[in-house]
């Protein structure tokens, strides 16, 4: 004869009998697995949170954030939408002291500049556990300091954390703000009626499966490499320019895959692949920029000639080289040249 345990559980009635099978059964196990026992009977289940906007807006919201959509930004800014931590469960770079979690290169902004440090990061046993941190510390009042929840909308939480001292970057504020704007489709200027609804939100902190165009998304433009990201909006603009071309030359082909080969390359990208100076790739002024590409199973040269004869300013005769390169450069002069 067999007998479930939680059905012992439920019907028990402190009857003797029953109050004597519990002691031999206590009796018989060890303190170890009563310990265990103890604390799985007594812990509360925890609330899984996924690593997505909608789980992190979900979390900050249960953890007290007053706009969870701010916390939602930072977590796409700082971790790359959920791609990159500082350490374990770490998506805001949260540091510690030495010797208690992970120590590890990061980049702050001081005195305007770009700087690259090593320090010690806070390890998380889980997402929400690191987000009840922030939100603890940022969000609510705190050891002295009035949290931003005291803000009255979500775009001015997003500059309290930057006056606070949350961020070392002058523009994290802005940043946090056009994340939100996209995410939540705040109007803009009218956008090509031959793009994806949201492609005029398009920014630097975009995550890069956000298509530009219907067919190109902003992976593509910078080989999903986070190195390779526009940092200033005026880059995304220009970007936005050339890839509307590039789903004109797609159609001209019978909507072909294009393949960008190359597109933005910041100035240490650059140098490591052995670019000009004054690259079009470095996208380093507005209405500059460049993407090397070519279309699956289209002779390139005649992909070339097309290019030629329907793209008004710069273009690099690459094909011998297998690609086309398509460009602007100041001014949006029409310039050739032969690699």
């Amino acid at each position: 004869m067999s007998i479930n345990l939680t059905d012992a559980a439920k019907y028990y009635q402190e009857l003797p009998h029953q109050v004597e099978a519990w002691n031999w059964l206590q009796q018989t196990l060890s303190p170890e697995d009563l310990s265990v026992f103890a604390t799985k009977y007594r812990e509360a289940p925890k609330e899984e949170f996924d690593n997505t906007w909608d789980g992190v807006y979900a979390a900050a919201k249960k953890a007290g954030a007053k706009f969870p959509e701010c916390v939602a930004a930072q977590w796409a800014l700082e971790s790359g939408w959920g791609e990159h931590t500082a350490c374990t469960h770490n998506y805001f770079g949260i540091k510690t002291t030495q010797g208690n979690g992970c120590h590890v290169q990061t980049k702050e902004v001081y005195n305007g500049k770009e700087v690259t440090i090593t320090d010690w990061f806070k390890r998380f046993p889980d997402l929400y556990s690191c987000i009840d941190y922030l939100v603890s510390r940022w969000y609510k009042d705190y050891d002295g300091y009035k949290g931003v929840n005291r803000a009255n909308s979500r775009n001015q939480c997003a500059q309290l954390l930057t006056t606070e001292g949350y961020a070392t970057d002058p523009n994290y504020a802005t940043k946090l703000i056009q994340i939100m704007d996209q995410k939540y489709q705040t109007p803009g200027t009218t956008p090509d009626p031959k793009d994806p609804p949201q492609a005029q939100k398009f920014n630097p902190w975009s995550p890069f499966d956000y298509k530009v165009t219907p067919n190109i998304t902003y992976g593509e433009l910078t080989l999903s490499q986070e190195s390779r990201r526009f940092n200033k909006q005026y880059q995304c603009d220009t970007a936005l320019e050339l890839c509307r071309f590039l789903e004109k030359a797609r159609a001209a082909f019978g909507n072909k895959p294009l393949i960008i080969t190359s597109g933005n390359r910041p100035p240490a990208v650059n140098q490591s692949v052995g670019g000009a100076k004054n690259s079009e790739h470095l996208y380093s002024a507005p209405n500059v920029g460049a993407v090397d590409f070519y279309i699956q199973g289209v002779d390139i040269y005649k992909l070339q000639d097309w290019c030629d004869k329907n793209w008004p300013y710069s273009l690099g005769y690459g094909a011998p080289k297998g690609f086309v390169h398509l460009g602007m450069r100041e001014g949006k002069p029409r310039v050739r040249w032969d690699y």
